[in-house]
Formats: structure tokens, C-alpha cells, sequence
């Protein structure tokens, strides 16, 4: 194991629920929390302050969360990766469309079905889609699960 990078061979379940996963994990959640906080603080200027659709408006602030979670994760969550900073961004970015796929979608979802307040429809659903983005970029992207 070279550079703190997990054991290739071990079994995913093995790699997921390790002591490794969880010491990333908390790292990925003290990061994802702000960079959430800051991504809300843009959805909600853009949705109270400029007047944008709020589904576009979830689409852009989850965009600069995204990126702002980037810039922390790879020096501090996933530090020592060997994947160079365009290439990892590249990745990030992919591993969020997804991510943004999964939130866009159940926002929309929750905002046509309920009558759920469109910040707590964000909230809630950051928690799926976030769980996605860390298992993706953790074992894909920064290879350290």
C-alpha cells in the first residue's frame, strides 16, 4: 500500500466499512457541510434575490458547491492521490453530474409531489446524493477506498 491508497484486493464490502472509509467520510462530511451551506446561500440569492427558476437556480448553486468540495477534497479528504489536478476535476465533475442528476431530479420530485419548502427539499435531499458522490469519487476518482 503506497501513499496511504487502500489494498486493491480486499473486498468492497471490507474496503466500504473500514476504519479508512470512516475517517474519509467524516472528513468528506465536515467538507460536503460547507460546501452545502455555501451552495445554499447561492440557491437562495438566486432564487430570492434574482428571481430564477428554482430548479435552474439548484442546478447552479449545486454546481459551485461541487467545485468548492473539489478544491478541499482533494487537499485535504483524499490528499496524496496521484490523479493530477485537471484529470481529477475532470472526474469530479463527472462523479457530480451524477450527483446533480440524483439531486435535480428528486428536488424537482419532492417540490411537484409535496408541498415541502424548497430549501428542506434540498437539504433532503443532498443527503442521497452526497452518500453517491463519496463512494464515487472515494473508490473511482481519488482511489482511496
Amino acid at each position: 500500500r503506497r501513499g496511504g491508497a487502500p489494498s486493491t484486493g480486499a473486498p468492497l464490502a471490507q474496503r466500504v466499512f473500514s476504519r479508512r472509509a470512516a475517517v474519509l467520510l467524516a472528513r468528506n462530511t465536515v467538507v460536503s457541510t460547507a460546501a452545502f451551506a455555501v451552495g445554499l446561500a447561492v440557491l437562495w440569492l438566486l432564487v430570492e434575490r434574482l428571481a430564477m427558476s428554482k430548479v435552474l437556480a439548484g442546478a447552479l448553486s449545486f454546481m459551485v458547491a461541487t467545485s468548492l468540495h473539489y478544491a478541499f477534497g482533494r487537499s485535504w479528504i483524499y490528499r496524496g492521490t496521484e490523479r493530477s489536478v485537471g484529470r481529477g476535476y475532470v472526474y469530479f465533475l463527472a462523479n457530480g453530474l451524477i450527483g446533480m442528476a440524483i439531486t435535480v431530479g428528486l428536488f424537482a420530485a419532492l417540490l411537484h409531489f409535496t408541498s415541502m419548502h424548497y430549501l428542506v427539499a434540498r437539504v433532503l435531499v443532498s443527503v442521497l446524493a452526497g452518500l453517491v458522490m463519496f463512494l464515487l469519487n472515494a473508490m473511482l476518482n481519488f482511489r482511496r477506498l
